[in-house]
């Protein structure tokens, strides 16, 4: 399905959705240098199952295929971030390597041990967390990875900054610290934890220009500059994530499915 622009009340979108409305491709906490660190430790093989979940407008997923030559499978239930990702699989030539679907990250149809690698950048944190990621660690097969990019307070927010992040730009999203993160996948089940973490800079001017670059950048303003309901959600949106920047980070927890007996 075909979602218009023109059907879509910019007001109602989420930050995530409005950002891929108007063609941003990054859309995760910690940008491109976040999934850099997340494939070095994914240890991905040409020909391996790759789950990305929540897998936005499908830039992680159209990497993972493209370099590792890996068959991929992109989750999400957004039907705009499914529209973009089918658009961007399509342009890339990788209709055969990667499959978009629509699913829920707490109760995906896949089988018990589906997967070799399960990816889920920024997606937990929307939903109920534990279903989440004991779901993450179901369709992983023993032995395998899973690994996951999240949103964290590098250091204690204000209380302004709190509410604003949490209760206007971005209501109902569940985080906190980086040991919260760290319990919540160990009870999940994951083995043999590593964390890394690293500062927000996805809606920073400098943060901007390296995940998109010159020209993306250039056609994401050119985007928002042509309607007047874009500037105005981009005028609201901005300056109330700038208030929760200089606290804001991002944690990469990668791990394995424990082999039983």
């Amino acid at each position: 399905m075909v979602v218009s622009a023109a059907d879509i009340d910019v007001t109602r979108l989420d930050p995530y959705a409005f950002m891929a409305l108007i063609g941003k491709r990054v859309l995760h906490p910690g940008g491109r240098a976040a999934t850099d660190a997340l494939l070095a430790r994914a240890e991905i093989e040409p020909g391996d199952a790759v789950l990305d979940a929540g897998c936005g407008v499908g830039t992680t997923a159209i990497r993972v295929a493209r370099q590792h030559r890996a068959h991929v499978t992109a989750v999400d239930i957004d039907p705009l971030m499914l529209e973009r990702a089918e658009r961007n699989v399509r342009a890339a030539g990788l209709k055969d390597h990667v499959s978009v679907q629509r699913g829920d990250v707490v109760a995906m149809a896949f089988p018990d041990a589906s997967f070799d690698q399960v990816l889920a950048e920024a997606v937990t944190m929307f939903v109920d967390r534990a279903r989440a990621a004991a779901e993450l660690v179901r369709v992983t097969r023993p032995g395998g990875r899973i690994l996951a990019t999240e949103f964290a307070w590098r250091r204690p927010p204000s209380d302004e900054a709190r509410h604003t992040f949490q209760g206007e730009v971005c209501p109902g999203m569940q985080f906190d610290t980086v040991d919260d993160w760290v319990r919540l996948y160990e009870g999940a089940g994951m083995a043999d934890l590593e964390i890394a973490t690293g500062p927000f800079e996805m809606m920073t001017p400098r943060g901007f220009v390296a995940d998109e670059g010159l020209r993306n950048t250039a056609a994401v303003m050119f985007r928002t500059l042509s309607s007047a309901s874009y500037v105005r959600r981009m005028a609201w949106l901005w300056p109330r994530v700038q208030r929760a920047v200089p606290y804001l980070g991002f944690v990469l927890v990668s791990g394995t499915k424990p082999v039983k007996g």
